[in-house]
């Protein structure tokens, strides 16, 4: 039994070593644009989203979901967010410009609950391109944001419509 214990852990040891040395040789290719292994996308989504849901508390958003919030937080999401993330307005798809790629949240939504969108939107996700807005951008905004994008696939037709409208031109 001893000495099964010894070449388990010589084993582990000797395969935390390997991998840093591929690592620190510079072995994990890096380049932006290619696309990365399915083991390294699988392994990165899953840990971002464990991160994600161990550091964003779950309370509920401060800005209910009224018309007007949805509205004030689609706003915000068009002149912020949509460039990336994808227009509801416009069909076209963004996300193959970045790896890992852009979600194109008016096509796939989002599985995050609004707290956690919060948090991302607040936080950013690190060597992702998603920077942290909190820096630039008020709580409440970006709670409204959160609610906008939670939900984004199935947003009432009011809102639709006001998001939908162009802005009065000023006259000259």
């Amino acid at each position: 039994m001893k000495h099964f214990l010894l070449g388990a852990v010589s084993g582990a040891l000797l395969l935390i070593f390997g991998a840093l040395l591929y690592l620190r040789l510079g072995f994990a290719e890096v380049r932006g644009d290619l696309p990365p292994s399915a083991g390294e996308s699988r392994l990165m989504n899953s840990a971002v989203h464990a991160s994600v849901r161990r550091e964003a508390p779950e309370i509920t958003n401060p800005a209910p979901s009224t018309e007007a919030n949805l509205i004030a937080g689609g706003k915000s999401f068009l002149n912020n967010c949509a460039g990336c993330h994808g227009d509801p307005r416009k069909s076209e798809d963004n996300s193959a410009t970045l790896f890992p790629p852009i979600p194109q949240l008016p096509k796939v939504g989002t599985q995050y609950t609004e707290a956690q969108v919060f948090w991302i939107a607040k936080h950013g996700i690190r060597r992702s391109g998603m920077f942290a807005n909190g820096k630039w951008y008020p709580d409440n905004e970006l709670w409204m944001v959160a609610a906008f994008i939670k939900r984004i696939k199935d947003l009432p037709p009011a809102v639709r419509a006001a998001l939908e409208e162009k802005p009065a031109t000023r006259a000259q």
